[in-house]
């Protein structure tokens, strides 16, 4: 893979914008290591699970506005798809070719991580391995040692998987409209956030709130189009910098109580137990609602806060990335970035297996022992999930060719 790599920094094209890149690798990699920093661990009755420390460890919320990149990822998505697209169209390529090359390169080594974990089901069934848990089918319950893919461990990956496959197969639909509306369809995105929490929320029509699913996670990939297109290199400094104050002013607004105390009790029923938005921008055991799962208006705004920031911060990392190392760097993390995120719980996992008998991981909540134990839980997993990769990244390679 070393020499395939250096193909690959040889072959770079002065034009590439390496930042793109950079973000892509640099927003899974804050994703991977955060699910292995917070995690609070139970193996109870023979069913492995992780829980979230955000919620138990007074301020670790506010590092969830700092490391909830997912936005960024998808409005790197929103730049590669446009870019792609319109390579596509230049070569008479239609519509559902792009489509069908792009959902390729999830879908195969996704394939490879479902048959895995096929196999992996049938021998804790057959060895009669870890306790049965949901979903039950016929009687029988599919899944033995860990819960349904709701749960972080080890199927987590498969939900952001299944939304961006969602943004990719309608790619084409959002180029079309950026070019011929352009700031009307990010503008109506943010119209359809609010009035998907306000009816969710407010109008207590819970399932209206899905909604945001696909206006909160389309709005960062819709600004990508921008970036893809050239605009976004000449918006000014101070214009990133109002769209990432925006982003900040309204998550801290969104998040305190007196925003609302002219709801009066209401706002309790809105917000079951706190009066306002979670602080938090993961899903927490401890709070009702969850900023994340459906997304909601702190997720649009997290957004906002964060793709300004990045694109303030481009010129500087820009610079950074002509060095040899930096870019080497950048080039092997996207090299198997896809692998690496499907399988990041996995190796997790297994590393409880390991380090739990041994008398780690046992910290019910986030005590001086859980985190003096945290170098222990990156570099564990980091060490398995790279025996992971390099025995299914050929998957990704063959999903890209």
């Amino acid at each position: 893979m070393a020499a395939g790599i250096d193909d690959l920094i040889e072959a770079t094209p002065a034009s590439r914008d390496r930042y793109v890149d950079f973000l892509r690798a640099a927003s899974i990699l804050a994703v991977v290591v955060g699910h292995w920093t917070i995690a609070v661990i139970a193996w109870r009755n023979g069913v492995i699970r992780s829980t979230s420390a955000v919620g138990k460890a007074p301020g670790l919320w506010l590092a969830t506005w700092v490391f909830q990149v997912m936005p960024v990822f998808f409005f790197v998505g929103g730049y590669s798809n446009f870019v792609a697209y319109q390579s596509n169209r230049r070569r008479g390529g239609s519509s559902l070719a792009f489509v069908r090359t792009r959902a390729r390169r999830l879908l195969v080594p996704s394939a490879a991580f479902l048959v895995a974990w096929a196999v992996i089901q049938v021998v804790l069934h057959l060895t009669d391995t870890g306790a049965p848990t949901e979903p039950v089918i016929g009687g029988v319950a599919l899944l033995r040692g860990v819960r349904p893919p709701g749960q972080t461990i080890p199927f987590g990956p498969l939900w952001f998987l299944g939304a961006y496959l969602v943004v990719v197969c309608v790619a084409p639909f959002t180029v079309a409209l950026h070019r011929r509306f352009r700031w009307w369809v990010p503008a109506l995105l943010v119209v359809g956030a609010v009035v998907g929490d306000v009816i969710g929320f407010a109008g207590g029509v819970s399932g209206a709130r899905y909604l945001n699913v696909l206006f909160v996670f389309l709005l960062p990939h819709q600004l990508g189009h921008f970036y893809g297109d050239g605009s976004a290199a000449g918006w000014p400094p101070s214009r990133l910098a109002a769209m990432a104050g925006v982003g900040l002013v309204g998550l801290v607004l969104l998040t305190n109580p007196w925003l609302f105390r002219w709801a009066g009790d209401a706002r309790f029923e809105w917000f079951p137990g706190i009066g306002h938005y979670p602080r938090s921008m993961l899903g927490t055991d401890v709070e009702m609602v969850s900023n994340a799962y459906p997304p909601t208006l702190c997720y649009l705004f997290v957004g906002f806060w964060l793709i300004g920031l990045v694109l303030l911060l481009r010129p500087a990392l820009s610079r950074w990335l002509q060095r040899p190392l930096a870019w080497k760097l950048t080039v092997l993390a996207n090299a198997r970035i896809m692998t690496l995120f499907l399988w990041h719980m996995t190796a997790y996992l297994a590393a409880i297996v390991v380090l739990w008998p041994l008398g780690f991981g046992r910290e019910t909540v986030p005590s001086a022992r859980w985190w003096l134990e945290r170098p222990l839980w990156i570099v564990a997993p980091t060490v398995l999930l790279a025996g992971l990769v390099a025995l299914f990244g050929r998957f990704e390679a063959q999903g890209r060719r």
